[in-house]
């Protein structure tokens, strides 16, 4: 289990939103500016390779920011590039697979989006770090994603939780502060970032509206 982690602003790096691999890079590093916290590759439509070329290079770059790096449910290449961990589905790699291949200083999330799935993670407490609630709205970003949950529902998976929950799904500027109402660790976007003209300026904008949210 990792020591110590900041949830608070979760950025899932899709290369294809972000423009391509070099393109995925200056927006990681420019998020990190702003105050990303953590960052996860997801590259749903990319071959492997193309995942492990990109995240060799992230992860200095997320190093250099003292901000953990995690793979989307591939653990090998999360072990192939030296990753801080992983995030896993509910059709993925069991997570106790994952810790006994990553390691026990390794940081897994874990997707829920139920109460029965959130009820089951609670029982794996002393094997994954924390959990990705949602989607909260519609997102196209998932096209396989559970229907959405709504504040009222993701406020109900954060209270049963057992573990830090980050909330996802169709999260942006003009809803982040009302999804904080709802209690969660953070708030993980992919367009968000991803797809703004100012990368950076987005990622400062939504760390605003978390900080201010919790005062």
């Amino acid at each position: 289990m990792r020591a110590s982690f900041d949830l608070s602003l979760y950025l899932v790096l899709d290369p294809v939103q972000c423009g391509g691999h070099d393109a995925a890079i200056r927006v990681a590093r420019a998020a990190l500016e702003g105050g990303a916290t953590i960052v996860q590759l997801r590259a749903p439509e990319w071959h492997k390779r193309a995942w492990f070329d990109l995240a060799r290079e992230l992860l200095p770059v997320t190093r250099a920011h003292g901000v953990p790096f995690v793979i989307n449910d591939h653990v090998d290449v999360a072990l192939a590039v030296g990753a801080d961990g992983v995030h896993i589905g509910q059709r993925d790699l069991p997570a106790d697979v994952a810790r006994r291949l990553l390691g026990p200083d390794a940081l897994i999330g874990l997707s829920v989006s139920t109460s029965d799935e959130t009820a089951a993670a609670g029982r794996l407490a002393g094997v994954i770090d924390y959990l990705g609630a949602g989607p909260v709205y519609a997102t196209p970003t998932k096209t396989d994603a559970s229907a959405p949950c709504g504040i009222d529902g993701l406020a109900g998976l954060c209270a049963a939780a057992r573990l830090p929950t980050v909330a996802i799904g169709g999260i942006q500027a003009h809803n982040a502060a009302d999804v904080m109402r709802a209690k969660p660790a953070g708030l993980a976007v992919v367009s968000a970032i991803c797809k703004a003209a100012d990368p950076r300026a987005a990622a400062a904008s939504l760390a605003a509206i978390i900080a201010q949210s919790r005062n």
